[in-house]
């Protein structure tokens, strides 16, 4: 267990059409951090979710915005504590694993993973199409930031005060777990993964999972996101295969030039040298966002330091 004598806990539960489930998350979270603060936020069930919930004893918010990120955006601006605890309310996470998050925020770190790939995931959960998605979401972040970070997605995970307050929620839906991981990576912050035993949901609990439609939304969310936070490789990758195009297309056109004598391809050649442009200009853009993307995180680190200075004073 964790000293917990002056840090606030709160942990966080967005809910939609959860009443199955909700009453044992909250008993759950309540017997593991017994002196910790539990919110759930309603997201428009049109169940007893909200009803269920506050019988247990769990302070509830309503959030009319749909969708899971709105409601994290909702719960990070409200809540002030200490440590954060972010769960499911469909019962797949376990709430013993709590004290030992609480513990490594304690500890230091901006946020802690629940890492469900590397214990009973796979086992548990009966769907393909998501064990698939979440491999290659995987390696694509890994791969850019070169991290090792093995889940990317998992929604069960603990934060400190100052990455509750300073990051920005963009998504709307599903996809905000894997924008804060991008997030977290791009800023160089301290992260911690904890395995955890998952669980599939129990009988009669619904996922409100798309699993084409939510992949398709993360995947566009991975390419914004490393669309502003590489720059450089994303338009500088786009321009020199563009260029190369180009050139190669001029080198067609010189080597007939050369043989001949007559340029017989003007359209060709005008093609090739507007390629060759245009692949130079993306290269100088990624160049130019890829400063202003640095800037950012000079910002960000110096938005943390005052966000944590005022917090000690």
């Amino acid at each position: 267990m964790f000293e917990n004598n002056q840090s606030s806990v709160a942990v966080l539960l967005p809910c939609f059409n959860e009443e199955v489930t909700i009453g044992k998350v909250v008993r759950d979270f309540k017997a593991a951090l017994p002196d910790a603060t539990v919110y759930v936020y309603d997201n428009n069930s049109t169940d007893r979710t909200a009803e269920i919930a506050a019988a247990e004893g769990a302070i509830v918010r309503r959030e009319p915005r749909q969708g899971k990120g709105n409601v994290i955006r909702a719960m990070f601006e409200d809540i002030d504590a200490d440590v954060y605890v972010m769960a499911d309310g469909d019962d797949t996470y376990p709430a013993d694993a709590a004290p030992a998050m609480v513990a490594k925020v304690l500890e230091g770190y901006d946020m802690v993973i629940g890492d469900r790939l590397s214990s009973t995931y796979f086992q548990e959960n009966k769907r393909p199409f998501h064990n698939f998605g979440n491999r290659l979401v995987r390696g694509s972040i890994n791969g850019l930031f070169g991290a090792h970070v093995t889940d990317i997605m998992t929604g069960y995970r603990a934060f400190n005060f100052t990455f509750v307050k300073t990051y920005p929620v963009l998504s709307r839906g599903f996809e905000v777990e894997t924008e804060m991981t991008i997030h977290s990576l791009n800023n160089n912050l301290r992260l911690y993964e904890m395995p955890i035993q998952y669980r599939d949901r129990p009988e009669g609990s619904v996922s409100k999972l798309d699993t084409v439609g939510d992949g398709i939304k993360v995947m566009s969310t991975i390419f914004r996101m490393i669309r502003e936070y590489k720059p450089l490789p994303f338009f500088g990758g786009l321009g020199l295969i563009i260029g190369i195009v180009g050139i190669v297309l001029c080198g067609t056109v010189t080597f007939e030039f050369a043989k001949t004598g007559v340029v017989t391809h003007f359209p060709t050649l005008i093609g090739a040298v507007m390629l060759v442009i245009a692949g130079l200009l993306l290269i100088i853009a990624g160049i130019i966002l890829d400063v202003m993307a640095k800037n950012d995180r000079k910002t960000f680190v110096i938005d943390t330091n005052k966000i944590a200075y005022n917090k000690r004073h």
